[in-house]
């Protein structure tokens, strides 16, 4: 190995604290700084989201004061016209028994016919279960507006249920679901 003579940059006073050419030692603490440093910009961005959330979508309340949600009075809610139940012998009804009893859809119609709904016979009508065995609620489905008033008919007639329109029964115009909730009436 080779030696090299001894200068004046080889003799390096005790009291330079030097490392290598320039360093001096880390003084202690001094990594607490810059971690306090991100701390508080990780705060204070996360506020700033915060209050931008707040401010940009009502659903979302921060729950602080002067934060609060303006009290916006609530529209009125629009009255949707029903039209009045009407009995209408004409148009073919289908009964589809949503529960476990058997014969249901049968003992419904039957008690339609005897009412007035001549719809609801097995000449005009139809009768079958419905593909579940444990629908909620008794529900009469009209497949035009124009219908409303039988299917309420209907209801009435029932002593219960709702009525909807909708497009689900293409085959027949007014179409009755028994949910469990059918209870006969009398």
């Amino acid at each position: 190995m080779a030696t090299y003579p001894k200068d004046r940059f080889d003799e390096v006073p005790d009291e330079l604290l030097r490392v290598g050419a320039h360093r001096a030692p880390a003084k202690k603490g001094r990594g607490w700084i810059a971690f306090g440093w991100a701390a508080l910009a990780t705060i204070v961005l996360v506020l700033a989201g915060l209050v931008a959330l707040a401010a940009l979508n009502d659903d979302f309340e921060l729950g602080l004061p002067g934060f609060e949600a303006s009290e916006a009075p609530l529209p009125e809610p629009e009255v949707i016209p029903t039209a009045e139940p009407t009995i209408a012998p004409e148009i073919p009804i289908t009964i589809l028994n949503g529960t476990p009893t058997v014969g249901l859809a049968n003992t419904v119609g039957n008690s339609l016919v005897e009412q007035g709904w001549a719809g609801a016979d097995l000449g005009t009508g139809s009768r079958a279960n419905a593909a579940a065995n444990d629908v909620e609620e008794t529900i009469v489905y009209y497949n035009a507006p124009e219908l409303e008033g039988a299917a309420r008919g209907i209801v009435q007639s029932l002593g219960m249920g709702d009525v909807r329109l909708s497009d689900d029964f293409p085959g027949s115009p007014l179409t009755i679901v028994i949910g469990l909730d059918y209870r006969p009436a009398g």
